[in-house]
């Protein structure tokens, strides 16, 4: 286990751009990290918000990369890059992309460059809201359940829905297509100069988690259950896989060419990909029943445990439970919130409208003046709401919101769902409003501990990583109080880059199990948010509240589809 001199690459592709990080493998220490935000994904092209669908070209995958990579080495300079040792990778998922045989993204190809049935569909994409429905009540005419590992729900944020939807909406992508390839899979791939899509390591925590791979079954369901879903995934899944990988395994070594291009040693590592958050409750030096939340964007919130204890217990209604996907040996559960950042960004993009698009045009101030407003007002929006917001009283008729802004996740993912806001009055102000949607996502929060807890499956703390959680303690005490628990702060900004770098780590041979990485490689807790024993009362009075109207908007909802189904595809 030589440790000295020796440095790894923890790379973290989130929803708007990617994370590089260089490690010291002996303590974690970080040398170097750099961020490329995504310029395709940045002007919103191939992405419509009115029809939830949010893709994402190849190039910016490529570009942020390279771009992140030399960056760092920039930084750490020629003596650290010739001891690097190992390359890892996270990003987000179930995020997919239709490939050729040589694994090659169709919009890569002449023809597909403008095409998003050819890009990455994001996890975030809900256009397969009809398939996943479909793969649903498919599944319930066949004696094994296939979905009973992934919470007994399939949702559209998951590989098979996405996949269905592009090829029946596509027919150049149909006839073109030969694979379907997850990101986390795909960057390790092209990091080791693949070119046969069949010989590519897939990851177990994709695999399990949103493909519905299992031993149980002998890897992926049958041919029949999906040419009977719908003829055009017909022999599909022999252009996939069989075997599948821990994240403490290679994917294999560099390619010559991309040890040139990013100025590396030739014998880099480069380890089997996993998602973002997964890899992020490692660099959060997950512990056996404390769920890590990874707080952005959306949750995800994971949870470890020995398998021999959980037995054959299955968690209905979470996003899979997977021996393998989190540390290898131990189960690994997922679970989390479709909108967790993007409902606090929804209202500031709410409240930001006049400024963009009034004052903007101003005749009165000048465009240098209006660009330098708009930056310093933007950056103020969500520290003068929080500010304001903790100054206000609660009490039970405060005004309301069900967090469900892109759908709901867990528990029992259902992506037809839409957000409510309550309890409004003519004193209801832009800080109530936004104490009601932090609210919210706690409650959201609180839903899914109290589903393992219902299933048996203990919840002892919280663990909070992420910007959210580090930036927030408006947002991280509330939580606290909600659950009635305390949240242990992650001292990491780079969580899941560093849970990345842990397993390139292990990949590589500097530490045996990932287990002895994290413990050398973490960087432990800075702070702690404890619950305040006079809010628990209300939080939870309210919380009751919140079920209450999100059954209601359920049953609506429920009841509209029934009376006109064309919703459903909406």
């Amino acid at each position: 286990m030589a440790t000295k001199n020796a440095y790894v690459v923890g790379v973290d592709y989130g929803s708007d751009s990617v994370r590089t990080i260089i490690v010291d493998a002996g303590n974690g220490t970080e040398v170097a990290a750099s961020v490329f935000y995504y310029p395709r994904w940045k002007n919103e092209l191939y992405c419509n918000a009115t029809q939830n669908q949010f893709r994402q070209h190849p190039l910016d995958y490529i570009e942020g990369l390279e771009k992140t990579i030399k960056d760092c080495i920039a930084i750490a300079g020629p003596e650290v890059a010739s001891a690097i040792r190992a390359i890892s990778v996270d990003t987000t998922g179930s995020t997919p992309v239709a490939v050729d045989k040589t694994g090659t993204p169709l919009a890569l190809l002449p023809g597909f460059e403008e095409n998003p049935n050819a890009m990455f569909v994001l996890w975030k994409d809900h256009t397969s809201v009809q398939e996943a429905a479909a793969i649903n009540a498919h599944a319930e005419k066949f004696d094994i359940n296939y979905l009973q590992f992934v919470g007994g729900i399939y949702s559209s944020e998951w590989f098979w829905a996405k996949l269905l939807h592009v090829l029946r909406e596509d027919e150049a992508v149909r006839n073109s297509i030969y694979s379907f390839v997850e990101h986390c899979d795909w960057i390790p791939f092209v990091l080791t100069g693949g070119t046969d899509v069949q010989q590519m390591k897939r990851g177990v925590c994709a695999a399990g988690h949103k493909v519905l791979w299992a031993k149980e079954w002998g890897g992926l369901p049958p041919n029949d259950f999906f040419a009977t879903l719908d003829p055009l995934l017909d022999g599909f899944v022999t252009r996939l896989f069989k075997e599948t990988y821990t994240s403490d395994k290679a994917a294999g070594t560099i390619s010559a060419d991309w040890a040139q291009r990013l100025g590396l040693p030739r014998d880099v590592v480069i380890g089997i990909g996993a998602f973002d958050c997964h890899m992020g409750a490692v660099g959060g030096q997950i512990e056996p029943y404390y769920l890590s939340k990874v707080m952005g964007t959306s949750t995800c919130d994971m949870l470890v445990a020995p398998m021999d204890e959980v037995g054959d217990k299955l968690v209905q209604g979470i996003c899979g439970q997977v021996p393998g996907s989190i540390i290898p040996g131990m189960l690994g559960m997922e679970a989390g919130q479709s909108a967790f950042g993007d409902a606090y960004a929804w209202f500031k993009n709410i409240l930001s409208w006049p400024l963009k698009n009034l004052l903007s045009k101003s005749t009165t101030v000048h465009a240098d003046v209006v660009e330098q407003l708009l930056k310093e007002i933007d950056d103020a929006i969500i520290p003068g709401l929080t500010k304001a917001a903790a100054a206000l009283p609660l009490t039970a008729e405060s005004e309301y919101v069900v967090d469900w802004f892109n759908g709901r996740r867990t528990p029992d993912a259902n992506q037809l769902l839409t957000a409510s806001i309550g309890g409004l009055a003519m004193g209801t102000d832009a800080p109530a409003m936004f104490r009601a949607i932090v609210e919210a996502t706690c409650f959201g929060a609180k839903a899914i501990v109290e589903r393992f807890v219902q299933q048996d499956i203990p919840v002892k703390g919280l663990i909070g990583l992420g910007g959210v959680a580090r930036k927030s303690p408006f947002i991280m005490q509330m939580m606290a109080d909600v659950m009635n628990m305390p949240i242990r702060i992650h001292r990491s900004e780079q969580t899941c880059a560093l849970g990345a770098a842990m397993f390139a780590a292990t990949a590589a041979g500097i530490y045996p199990a990932v287990e002895e990485a994290m413990q050398a490689m973490g960087q432990g807790f800075d702070m702690q948010f404890d619950p305040n024993p006079a809010m628990i009362n209300m939080y939870q009075e309210r919380y009751e509240q919140y079920k209450t109207y999100g059954s209601f908007i359920e049953q609506q909802t429920n009841k509209m589809i029934a009376a006109a189904p064309a919703l459903a595809t909406t």
